[in-house]
């Protein structure tokens, strides 16, 4: 218990709730948006970079490669399990529930991001290659939501003209991401440069890292309490849902890192990436693959509830979880 309390009283926990006061509260507070561009770029960098870093320091582990395995499979099967929920208990038709069920299979950058910054307080933190992990799990759930969307539809939808430009702008969202492009070049960087190298860039990376990360997380803040007011579609069930879905895959999480033998933070943060909700890379994708699909509802459900359940609820739960059980 007292894990969960130090976590909620964590900095970058309590910028995250200024920002969700102030937006409810409808403050003139704002953080302009070039500004943010460059906080989310920089904590994209230093986190990549440092994974990088630590696994030219200790070396492969042999559990990166079964736990990639285990990342890729459960990336794929989460949206099946959250498809059903929005169908059955969401009242979803399935091409929406097909399009939102990709939120929660793929992955959020930012609340891993935050989950590590939160595991490391106490010195340790997760297993650099859980950087990798992250990356393999990006992908496997926007082509879960395809299938689902193809499903419904009888085809997939081509967006633009015959010879297929729509479909390549698709994948090129998938797999070109700015923020997983950026992600993985760091963590290269970082295997390259290792220990000695990543002396000289130090005092930029690990010195502000937790200051710009208090400043991201109060924009978050703000942009999650403001979707979340501007959403018209979202009902009680989809709220709850929700909540439900990331513990559901949480649950799952857990049980699959005690299968692998993962322990103490690398346990967590593996958690961390189950429960997560994309909100960036797979919206974009299925805005271009489906777009009579409502991603703004998507967006509704895992930028202004999923999110910030994650953030303040979750992070301190599966922390302690992954302590007290694994």
């Amino acid at each position: 218990m007292q894990t969960v309390i130090d976590t909620l009283l964590s900095p970058v926990i309590l910028f995250f709730v200024l920002g969700a006061v102030a937006g409810f509260s409808r403050s003139d507070l704002t953080i302009p948006e070039q500004i943010g561009k460059g906080l989310s770029l920089y904590l994209m960098a230093a986190i990549g970079l440092k994974g990088g870093v630590g696994i030219a320091t200790t070396g492969a582990d042999p559990a990166m490669f079964q736990t990639a395995l285990a990342g890729i499979v459960l990336g794929f099967a989460l949206p099946f399990l959250a498809f059903a929920l929005l169908r059955r208990l969401g009242g979803l038709s399935a091409l929406d529930a097909g399009a939102i069920a990709a939120l929660y299979g793929s992955v959020s950058v930012v609340t891993f991001v935050t989950g590590v910054a939160v595991l490391s307080e106490d010195g340790l933190g997760p297993a650099g290659w859980m950087v990798a992990i992250m990356a393999l799990m990006e992908t496997p759930g926007i082509i879960a939501g395809l299938l689902l969307a193809r499903g419904s539809l009888g085809r997939l939808p081509q967006r633009a003209n015959p010879e297929g430009q729509g479909q390549h702008s698709i994948w090129r969202e998938v797999l070109l991401n700015g923020p997983v492009v950026l992600l993985v070049g760091s963590f290269a960087i970082g295997i390259v440069v290792g220990a000695e190298g990543y002396q000289q860039v130090m005092p930029f990376f690990d010195g502000i890292f937790r200051g710009v990360l208090c400043l991201f997380l109060l924009e978050m803040g703000l942009l999650a309490s403001r979707r979340l007011r501007e959403a018209r579609t979202l009902t009680v069930p989809l709220a709850a849902l929700a909540v439900v879905i990331p513990l559901v895959n949480a649950g799952i999480g857990l049980g699959t890192a005690s299968l692998l033998g993962l322990e103490g933070d690398t346990a967590a943060a593996f958690i961390i990436l189950c429960a997560s909700a994309s909100y960036i890379a797979a919206p974009a994708a299925m805005a271009l693959a489906v777009p009579r699909a409502d991603i703004g509802l998507g967006l509704a459900m895992s930028l202004a509830i999923s999110f910030p359940f994650n953030i303040i609820v979750g992070i301190p739960l599966y922390a302690w979880a992954a302590g007290a059980l694994l």
